[in-house]
């Protein structure tokens, strides 16, 4: 049977291509419809989004990367995303193998294709820091950044905590943040100031008792999900749920 449809076939064609008539029924019509049905849809690629942050974005010792906010964030906001960094670090702390933001941006990071977007998220390891200090380590990242991806969008955000009122080394870490951000012209997300985090777990109040695990300084696994509730909320009000990068 199989060998009859091919002859069959063979000589419709043959017959097709004597008089020329590529597109009448049965002379090619079905094929192309064919070809068209089978041609998969051409859907955009997701964005590409990288992550870099401290233990807040890769998670503390013990918990899973995959379960932290910025994960979360990237299944919401139907993102691919690459996350770098390290717990214990920020733009000046450093990790015990002596890596601090900079580092950790070249080695993990940095050498990849660019990518859409780039949330820096830090300043939280940072209090015990001069803000001053602070804010020049923040501006070699953020323009280290710049120079090596000139098309990718960049956002930063200042200190994560887990409990309110933070310290108030904490608020100046985030005040010498905010400005640097608005000479460089990149958005700034504020956790501190939009209160994510209220009350506090040791003392039983506000959200803290849902969200921020008994240390009292990390999020659970619930407040990693209400973290990145919160984060794509911000990321839509500033227009780059769905980032695309420019020439540079």
């Amino acid at each position: 049977m199989t060998s009859r449809r091919a002859r069959r076939g063979a000589a419709i064609l043959a017959l097709c291509l004597g008089l020329g008539l590529p597109s009448v029924a049965g002379c090619g019509g079905s094929a192309h419809r064919s070809a068209a049905a089978d041609e998969p849809s051409k859907r955009p690629a997701p964005p590409v989004v990288m992550f870099l942050g401290d233990s807040y974005t890769v998670g503390e010792r013990g918990a899973l990367p995959e379960t932290t906010y910025a994960p979360a964030t990237a299944r919401l906001l139907g993102w691919q995303v690459i996350v770098g960094g390290r717990a214990g670090t920020g733009f000046v702390a450093h990790s015990a193998v002596g890596d601090a933001y900079l580092n950790l941006f070249e080695g993990q990071l940095g050498w990849r294709p660019a990518p859409d977007l780039l949330i820096v998220s830090g300043g939280h390891n940072d209090w015990r820091f001069p803000p001053a200090q602070v804010a020049a380590a923040a501006n070699a990242v953020l323009e280290r950044a710049r120079q090596r991806w000139p098309g990718t969008r960049v956002v930063l955000m200042g200190p994560l905590w887990g409990s309110a009122p933070p310290p108030q080394k904490a608020v100046d870490i985030r005040d010498a943040l905010k400005p640097l951000a608005a000479r460089l012209q990149i958005p700034f997300i504020d956790p501190i100031a939009e209160q994510w985090i209220t009350g506090n777990r040791r003392n039983g109040t506000g959200n803290a008792t849902l969200y921020i695990r008994k240390d009292g300084t990390h999020p659970n696994p619930a407040g990693h999900r209400y973290v990145a509730a919160r984060l794509a909320e911000d990321i839509k009000r500033l227009g780059l749920a769905h980032p695309v990068r420019g020439q540079g």
